[in-house]
């Protein structure tokens, strides 16, 4: 289809990751054709709006409460039905809002091309967040309604853009339809991230870099650390809602200086902190489609043990660019780790691992992998 009249990137409520991945999503696209973002609370100090035009549908975030958050996505929904009327552009891309079922309809009754790319598993997200507040019964349930909207929309949508074609069985989707497009990853800044540090000269230290929350496994990497060999440190490089926990839980590893907790790292800093990492331990969830902190990593020259769940197996090809996690209990991840890095190979595979950010992850392959998604 003709992007000459550009293409429209319709999201949820933005803050943190998702909009770091849209402005991310916005850079590629506009090298394609002229974007516009239509979105919903909008961090006010976000240099989105410097760089693209920006919709904002209302302030507000998606609520406290479920039936706020549900009342809340009915009329932004409605709200994105209106933008989208008064719109020119021919293709409208619904980023990570894969369930706002009203806004897909009437996109594909005013004759545009519609395509939905989900950030990762939204259902079960929403099932292990609802989990922590209501009944399991009944966030199994709402989770079941959010997943029915979603595989509608799928439906009703021209195409679905996934990150990779793992990703995409691990929706349920056959990476091979022809109305799926299984290769619609981010990129890296490969100047930014970049080995800094060469391999052989880093310090025995492993961690993990990204939010402190219970879907990344955090309880479980603590008592890791309490395992390790001494001359091992492990890093905690990020912030959250366990980091208090951690504190008090690993207080004798720390005044011992085989843990550390660096708090907030800025984004700026992330090359460097990556840099001094001899492993990058990574589980969590399917809940992410493909975490950028692990192409960060692999850009850096940094090994990457994580679990093989949506598109991680697609980049952290097995002895090759990484490793994959096959169990997530304290004391496998221990034994892995410790033999991991006793490995002679690992400054090959850090090698490899760049060597495929590379290959397939720099802002050009991405923007000629979506110029070929729109051209379909």
């Amino acid at each position: 289809m003709d992007t000459a009249d550009g293409i429209c990137v319709v999201t949820h409520p933005l803050a943190g990751a998702g909009e770091n991945a849209t402005r991310t999503l916005l850079d590629i696209l506009s090298a394609i054709a002229p974007v516009c973002l239509v979105t919903a609370d909008l961090p006010a100090d976000s240099t989105v709006r410097d760089d693209h035009e920006v919709v904002e549908l209302t302030d507000k975030g998606a609520g406290a409460s479920i039936l706020v958050a549900a009342v809340r996505f009915v009329i932004n929904q409605l709200r994105m039905c209106r933008v989208l009327a008064e719109r020119d552009e021919e293709v409208v891309l619904f980023f990570g809002a894969t369930s706002y079922l009203l806004p897909v309809c009437f996109a594909r009754l005013l004759g545009k091309r519609v395509l939905v790319e989900p950030r990762g598993d939204v259902p079960l997200t929403l099932r292990l967040h609802w989990e922590q507040r209501v009944p399991a019964s009944l966030a199994r349930a709402l989770a079941g309604t959010v997943w029915l909207l979603e595989r509608t929309c799928f439906a009703l949508a021209d195409g679905v853009v996934t990150y990779t074609p793992n990703m995409a069985r691990q929706l349920g989707l056959d990476p091979d339809a022809p109305d799926v497009y299984p290769d619609g990853a981010r990129y890296v800044d490969t100047e930014r991230f970049s080995v800094e540090i060469p391999y052989d000269e880093r310090e025995m230290v492993v961690g993990f870099l990204g939010r402190l929350d219970e879907e990344k496994g955090i309880r479980t990497l603590a008592e890791v650390a309490k395992r390790l060999p001494d001359d091992v440190t492990f890093r905690f490089i990020g912030d959250g809602d366990l980091f208090d926990w951690l504190e008090r839980e690993l207080a004798d590893e720390v005044r011992a200086g085989r843990v550390e907790l660096t708090g907030w790292v800025d984004h700026g800093d992330v090359p460097r902190e990556l840099n001094e990492l001899r492993l990058l331990v990574m589980p969590s969830q399917p809940t992410e489609g493909l975490p950028t902190t692990i192409l960060e990593a692999m850009a850096c020259g940094t090994p990457v043990y994580a679990t093989p769940v949506s598109g991680v197996p697609d980049v952290v090809r097995e002895g090759e660019t990484g490793f994959l996690m096959q169990e997530m209990s304290a004391g496998s991840v221990t034994e892995d780790v410790v033999r991991l890095l006793g490995r002679d190979d690992l400054a090959a595979s850090a090698e490899q691992a760049r060597e495929l950010i590379l290959a397939e992850y720099t802002r050009e392959a991405a923007v000629e992998r979506y110029r070929e998604i729109l051209r379909a």
